[in-house]
């Protein structure tokens, strides 16, 4: 199907599905598409849906009769007033294979409840805080460097992000640019907050999978840091399965321990994922 096609058809349904009491059916305000596997959406924000800045929500589409949800970090902070999201384009998948193609005026699907693990109430009090994301997974984060209570919590935020090309660095690079020179945000994030870029296939200045710019060191001597200590550092991380896998490892063997809402503790893992 057609981008123009798929849009009136997902009018069309949106304009007959009966939306259940647990759903949310919104607007979507814009679409921008970085590369040809990646695209950020925003869509309008019901008044009564709540959540804290970096927890993810189910997201559908309404063309079908039981339409597909995945998990979706919510990239804005918990302050805006519309929710923003970053998504990969998967060309076979269930959901995405659909999403990649909205346009404004679409209509999406949100559950009513969001969650997830990467919250600042599942980490105790520490100096600095690390943001470890591969590909997609700097959404939490683009909602976390953009909330005021980041800063009034840690005195330093470090978010790395680490993609195969350098034009997939474009979402996070904007996203930096952004965080500094946002008339409510700049003042905090001013000399607090650290962009370290990496790719692994595509030519840059820093390259390398971030667990190896970890345990070379390299990303403790490029920021001017001593390596993980769990006395003052504290972890958020969210990507690759691999990814996932191994700076938990990393940070496991640093002496760090994995924290929840119940818990709060030194490192957070997000294993939501979109497809």
């Amino acid at each position: 199907m057609q981008t123009a096609d798929f849009a009136r058809s997902a009018k069309a349904s949106a304009s007959v599905f009966p939306v259940p009491a647990n759903m949310y059916a919104e607007k979507v305000v814009s679409v921008t598409h970085y590369t040809d596997r990646l695209f950020s959406f925003r869509v309008t924000r019901p008044h009564s849906f709540r959540f804290r800045s970096g927890e993810f929500v189910m997201i559908g589409l309404p063309n079908a009769e039981r339409p597909v949800f995945r998990a979706y970090s919510i990239a804005s902070p918990a302050w805006d007033d519309e929710l923003e999201f970053f998504s990969i384009k998967v060309p076979d998948g269930p959901l995405t294979s659909h999403l990649q193609k909205i346009v404004a005026g679409d209509t999406v699907l949100l559950r009513q409840k969001a969650t997830g693990t990467l919250v600042l109430d599942a980490l105790t009090p520490g100096k600095r805080l690390y943001m470890i994301s591969t590909g997609t997974g700097i959404a939490p984060f683009a909602s976390l460097i953009r909330d005021p209570e980041t800063y009034e919590k840690f005195g330093q935020i470090v978010l790395t992000h680490t993609c195969r090309d350098v034009a997939e660095l474009e979402y996070g690079a904007g996203l930096y640019r952004q965080s500094v020179e946002d008339p409510l945000i700049g003042e905090l994030t001013n000399g607090r907050l650290t962009y370290y870029a990496s790719t692994t296939r595509g030519k840059f200045p820093r390259m390398g999978r971030i667990t190896a710019l970890i345990e070379e060191g390299r990303l403790f001597t490029d920021i001017g840091a001593a390596p993980f200590d769990p006395a003052g550092d504290r972890v958020m991380i969210c990507g690759s399965m691999a990814m996932l896998h191994d700076v938990k490892a990393l940070v496991e063997k640093a002496g760090f321990t994995e924290g929840s809402h119940s818990q709060p503790a030194d490192f957070v893992v997000e294993r939501a994922f979109v497809g």
